[in-house]
């Protein structure tokens, strides 16, 4: 295929051939229970009137271009997931990978769906994306890390 696609996993999986891709990264809402906000900007370089500085100090000017919100909460996260993990495995060629990116709200349901879907010996690994930023509550210990799954369709033959 050769590219990257963004856009509503179902979506795209859905009008995908059976066995064409070679990497599929899923990055799903984390079923937060909160409306989540984002903010499109471009940034470009302006010496002169920047709002931003860049590497090497370097000045950027940003413009907004738009707000979407959308609510982060699923009465069955799972019934949510579980089409998007079938179309993913029927899409990965032979040996192709899939990475399902989560947080500790739902990662460890997610991943027995996953096993369930792609099988346990399918399982290749998890990655623990830590990091250092974001607030730092003192009512309860803080979540500083992700998780992403790593399943491969033939776990003796992947990319």
């Amino acid at each position: 295929m050769g590219k990257v696609v963004l856009g509503e996993s179902l979506d795209v999986l859905k009008g995908l051939s059976d066995g064409s891709v070679h990497l599929v990264y899923v990055d799903p809402p984390f079923n937060t229970g909160k409306t989540q906000t984002r903010t499109r900007i471009t940034v470009e370089h302006d010496d002169e009137g920047g709002d931003r500085t860049g590497f090497g100090g370097r000045r950027y000017r940003t413009t907004e271009l738009g707000t979407r919100s959308f609510e982060d909460r699923f009465e069955d996260y799972l019934a949510f997931l579980e089409p998007r993990l079938v179309e993913t495995r029927r899409v990965l060629a032979p040996n192709g990978s899939f990475f399902l990116h989560l947080d500790y709200r739902e990662v460890h349901h997610a991943k027995v769906l996953a096993d369930r879907i792609f099988g346990r010996d399918s399982f290749v690994n998890e990655i623990v994306w830590a990091y250092d930023y974001g607030g730092r509550p003192k009512s309860r210990w803080p979540a500083k890390h992700d998780n992403i799954l790593w399943y491969a369709k033939d776990p003796a033959n992947y990319t």
